[in-house]
């Protein structure tokens, strides 16, 4: 566990760091993050703030099939979105989830528990020399859910960017999180094995000895724009600026 902790950790500094030279609206606007479920099943969206602030949406919420809703941040925010899977809630919120879970609370006040897809943002401030929106959609902690994000209305590349095939179906036994018979998630190398070489860790802590393994590179077949281990910066990063945001779980095409 305390493996799979430094190798979030670890990409979670990364994009912190890269996000600075080119992340940070006009402080008038706010980016509008729009969630659309075309899974077949309830997700239960989880929310984390990565600057200190309040997280967005109330730390989570429940969105039924073909569900959709919208969120705004203020520029400047940065922070992840990620799907639950299975949950079940009393009338205080209380409960937990079957992927994903947030200390068994409808509320995040933390982040998801792997393995689980991620969709992770920093929001630009325009007229700045950081006006860019940087975002991608990260395996690095694993997958649960296949999950896209498409930008609208914003300038410069604005790719999509996520990973729309379904990786419990085809994923490894020995990385197989089942639950009543069903592959519900699939975890991260570093998950199943807390070894150096897929935790990005010790000798394996920097870009030339950290490398692609069989198993992130399954990943990266199967979604090309989607974060397969900590490094794979170049591929999976994407920039925006002035854009909105839909982020679909489960989605079919980009």
């Amino acid at each position: 566990m305390a493996a799979l902790q430094n190798i979030s950790s670890l990409h979670l500094l990364l994009m912190l760091a890269f996000f600075s030279f080119g992340g940070l609206k006009n402080t008038a606007s706010a980016t509008v993050f729009t969630f659309l479920n075309r899974c077949r099943y309830t997700v239960w969206p989880g929310t984390l703030s990565g600057d200190g602030s309040a997280a967005l949406g109330n730390g989570g919420f429940s969105l039924p099939p073909d569900g959709s809703t919208t969120i705004t941040a203020p520029p400047g925010w940065s922070g992840r979105f990620w799907p639950r899977t299975g949950c079940n809630f009393d009338e205080a919120g209380k409960g937990v989830c079957k992927t994903g879970d947030c200390g068994g609370s409808l509320n995040c006040q933390g982040g998801g528990t792997p393995p689980v897809s991620l969709a992770e943002f920093t929001i630009g401030v325009s007229g700045t020399s950081n006006e860019k929106d940087f975002y991608d959609v990260s395996l690095v902690d694993g997958y649960n859910v296949g999950l896209g994000i498409k930008p609208s209305g914003g300038t410069g590349n604005c790719e999509y960017a996520g990973c729309v095939t379904d990786l419990n179906g085809s994923c490894p036994a020995e990385l197989q999180v089942i639950d009543s018979g069903n592959v519900v998630a699939c975890k991260s190398a570093c998950a199943a094995f807390n070894a150096p070489e897929f935790c990005c860790t010790e000798t394996h802590s920097t870009p030339d000895t950290c490398v692609p393994t069989r198993y992130s590179e399954m990943f990266k077949t199967a979604c090309p724009t989607a974060y397969s281990y900590a490094y794979d910066d170049a591929s999976s990063t994407c920039t925006c600026a002035g854009a909105d945001y839909l982020i679909t779980f489960c989605p079919s095409a980009a």
